[in-house]
């Protein structure tokens, strides 16, 4: 529920002036999607916001829609943020996955958009994912994958330049009841940031070739973190994992994984009484010893899981934003994190 303090009226003529001038002077300032010569990248939530200011890097000044320790699933869009979509050099979201943000974007009509899930395919998931042993989740495509950005899923140049249109060829790519977790896969994740990058060389072509470096340097870090999971993840003991909503589902199948959720897509819906019978099936049958919750949503229900199973509890981050409470101080850092929870969870050796 949203709770709004009532404030005086000349408050709030003060502040509504206010944003007027600050809205005057940036379009004077720039009118072209600049500032201080910089190109400004508004990002809807963390995981974008990331790779924007990574491959960005001096050339940019990076927002994000979505403030530090908000779940972005709740974002609601004000007029200012609006109005800050207009004015934007580039805006990089992730279609379906903050309704607000769609409808804001197609208010507002950007310069250039980059919609993240053009750049590689989603999937259905529910509240239970098995990975494929055989393939790993298209193991064999490693960091970068025949499926990388600039292969067939190749940066804005496939789209008529915005991202907005997806392949015509993946019935799930932007499609909003499609699992949008894609950054949570190392190789999904590296897909993206290529075709970021293509927007960015697109929106700012007199900086392109900072945005293609620091590009190569980000999705070579992504492949190390790749492989990285690959062999951290060997030689367990089991392949079941329980969280608190079904975040997790393309990291499972990368590595060969299980996932079982609490809930589904949606981190705030309640489990079904048949569903936590379920879970105690699970459990006692894949011999689980860990219920893992996150650091944006309420721990109750699955600290109520632990308890009821007397199983430890630990977190596992679906890394939707970096706040006071997170095991790191960005993605990469909180991706480890989360290696290492998996390991002591599944009991590699």
């Amino acid at each position: 529920m949203n709770i709004r303090r009532l404030r005086p009226i000349t408050a709030l003529v003060g502040a509504a002036a206010l944003g007027l001038t600050t809205l005057t002077a940036c379009s004077s300032n720039s009118g072209d999607g600049r500032t201080d010569g910089k190109l400004d990248v508004v990002a809807s939530f963390y995981p974008l916001q990331f790779l924007a200011q990574r491959i960005g890097g001096d050339a940019t000044h990076v927002s994000s829609l979505t403030k530090p320790g908000v779940e972005p699933h709740d974002l609601e869009i004000s007029p200012r943020q609006t109005a800050d979509l207009s004015e934007a050099g580039l805006v990089v979201y992730l279609k379906g996955l903050q309704p607000s943000v769609d409808r804001a974007i197609g208010q507002a009509e950007p310069r250039h958009v980059a919609d993240a899930a053009s750049y590689t395919t989603l999937e259905d998931h529910g509240t239970e994912v098995e990975g494929d042993h055989d393939h790993g989740g298209e193991g064999d495509h490693g960091g970068e994958g025949d499926h990388g950005a600039e292969g067939d899923h190749g940066g804005e140049g496939d789209h008529g330049g915005e991202g907005e249109e997806g392949h015509e060829g993946h019935a799930h790519s932007g499609d909003a009841a499609a699992d949008p977790h894609i950054w949570l896969d190392p190789v999904r994740y590296a897909q993206v940031a290529k075709g970021v990058g293509k927007a960015l060389e697109k929106a700012d072509p007199d900086h392109a070739t900072t945005y293609k470096k620091n590009t190569t340097a980000l999705v070579k870090e992504l492949t190390t973190l790749d492989q990285d999971f690959r062999s951290g993840l060997k030689d367990r003991s089991s392949d079941t994992f329980i969280t608190t909503h079904a975040a997790f589902g393309y990291l499972a199948e990368r590595y060969g994984l299980r996932q079982e959720a609490i809930s589904g897509l949606d981190p705030e819906s309640e489990p079904s009484p048949a569903r936590i019978k379920g879970l105690h099936s699970v459990a006692k049958k894949d011999k689980v010893n860990t219920v893992f919750f996150e650091t944006l949503v309420s721990d109750r229900t699955a600290k109520t899981l632990a308890g009821d199973l007397h199983l430890r509890t630990d977190v596992l981050d679906p890394i939707e934003g970096i706040g006071d409470k997170s095991k790191g101080d960005d993605y990469i850092q909180v991706m480890r994190s989360n290696l290492k929870a998996l390991q002591k969870a599944l009991g590699t050796k």
